[in-house]
């Protein structure tokens, strides 16, 4: 057994490694998230996994309901660390297994993933407690500097494979369509909730969609006005569609951010453009990537966080039909069902923390998206798909407080040029990837061992 397992069985079991192995771990993990791109390109099938903050036991129970690594793919959102009692333990068993199995797990960096953030909300004071000195948290700390800003998963399958489940004694078929079609058949099915027993909850079906719909930019075909596929290439790029390209599966390419999208950054391009080998800045777009926030608004709003935006539907499918994206799925935010799909499943909040600071009472969720089979996702749509096929696109049209380079006051001489993601369609005829199946785990918390729990300092309410 070499010391790098050594360690992750000590993890695994609760129990903190030396110092020195510590600093050794973080050195490893930065040769090796130095070469990942601030977006990392992740094939299906993956499980995503939203935030943790420490909750080392709710961690180990994710592991049995999703599968171990390296069984199983999986991507975290970020938020290892902060209000919970064993940041330390998480972490850095997370941090052992993506040194172990690199091609297994993919790490992504969250807002709490900071200095700034990690003084106030406790990993600090849990890494003085424990190992006498702020070293180790100095370590971590570098290592956060080179966690990517997202993950970009290809090759998602948009029909679920079918399960060896068995149904709930609460099961329920939510039939949106009216169809005939029997519950067996998963060609039909969009989603599937399992509970921790493997035991389906619920299935919703997928809901018939017109090839083009003049009043709504996420209901859309996969062909073009003239009956032609849509073009492929390589998802979120900036190639253009004038070769044609190749036809692809009916789904687009999911991205994965821990926060949500920014006014300066209106393709996936320009994140993968940004310095991210540094502390979280105040505003900007790495700030925006880490700290925004969906909400039922139009276009952008002021976040109460006082970090980040909130953006509305419009934002979210004008984006995603620019770069060929079929959903964007993101953590950050609480959410008591472990799992919130909305703007007609564009968007989805996957939670990964139940009972959040251990007296929120919610339950806890996971993403599972199958692989399509072609070719492990390498037919991919490009970001221009469809622009010389016939579809009809959208116009730009500035919002209220919105400049070139973004927010009024905001974005100017930053070298991002003109903030694509504060611009809406004036003519809504946008066609859209159908969504990948998703299949949600949720899970309650595990039994927790209260002993050597030391009592939190209060800290200062917020949104975090």
């Amino acid at each position: 057994m070499s010391d790098l397992d050594k360690a992750i069985a000590l993890l695994r079991a609760c129990r903190l490694i030396p110092e020195n192995q510590v600093r050794e771990l973080c050195y490893k993990a930065r040769e090796l998230l130095i070469e990942e791109g601030n977006v990392v390109g992740v094939d299906a099938p993956v499980t995503i996994c939203g935030d943790i903050h420490g909750q080392f036991h709710d961690l180990m129970e994710l592991f049995r309901v999703g599968g171990d690594v390296p069984d199983t793919n999986y991507l975290f959102m970020g938020d290892f660390v902060d209000r919970g009692f064993y940041s330390l333990e998480s972490f850095l068993l997370l941090l052992c297994l993506k040194v172990r199995y690199p091609d297994r797990i993919t790490l992504i960096r969250g807002n709490h993933e900071s200095r700034q953030i990690t003084t106030v909300y406790g990993f600090y004071d849990e890494c003085l407690r424990k190992y006498g000195s702020a070293n180790v948290w100095r370590y971590c700390c570098e290592v956060f500097d080179y966690l990517a800003l997202g993950a970009l998963v290809s090759g998602a399958a948009t029909n679920l494979e079918p399960t060896s489940a068995t149904l709930a004694d609460t099961f329920v078929d939510t039939d949106d369509s009216q169809s005939s079609t029997p519950a067996t058949d998963y060609a039909d099915i969009d989603i599937e909730v399992l509970n921790a027993n493997n035991e389906i909850l619920s299935r919703y079906r997928r809901r018939d969609r017109d090839p083009l719909m003049s009043s709504s930019p996420v209901r859309g075909g996969m062909s073009g006005s003239n009956g032609a596929p849509r073009a492929a290439g390589a998802a979120g790029t900036g190639a253009t569609a004038d070769s044609g390209g190749s036809a692809s599966n009916d789904g687009g390419a999911v991205l994965c951010v821990h926060g949500g999208l920014s006014p300066l950054i209106d393709t996936i391009d320009k994140i993968r453009l940004l310095d991210r080998k540094q502390e979280v800045p105040h505003e900007g777009a790495m700030c925006d990537l880490l700290w925004s926030d969906p909400d039922e608004i139009d276009g952008w709003g002021l976040s109460p966080r006082g970090a980040g935006f909130l953006f509305g539907a419009d934002i979210v499918k004008c984006f995603n039909h620019r770069n060929d994206l079929s959903l964007i799925a993101r953590a950050h935010q609480l959410v008591m069902e472990g799992f919130k799909e909305m703007f007609d499943a564009t968007i989805v909040t996957v939670w990964s923390a139940p009972n959040y600071c251990y007296r929120c009472g919610n339950v806890a969720a996971i993403l599972e998206l199958a692989e399509d089979g072609s070719n492990a996702g390498f037919a991919r749509s490009n970001g221009d798909a469809g622009r010389s096929r016939g579809l009809p696109m959208p116009m730009p049209m500035p919002m209220p407080g919105i400049g070139p380079g973004g927010l009024q006051g905001q974005g100017q001489g930053q070298g991002q040029g003109q903030g694509g993601g504060g611009l809406i369609p004036r003519q809504m005829d946008i066609g859209h990837r159908m969504a990948p199946g998703r299949r949600y785990r949720v899970f309650e918390a595990a039994p927790q061992d209260s002993r050597g729990m030391p009592a939190k300092k209060p800290v200062a309410d917020y949104f975090l």
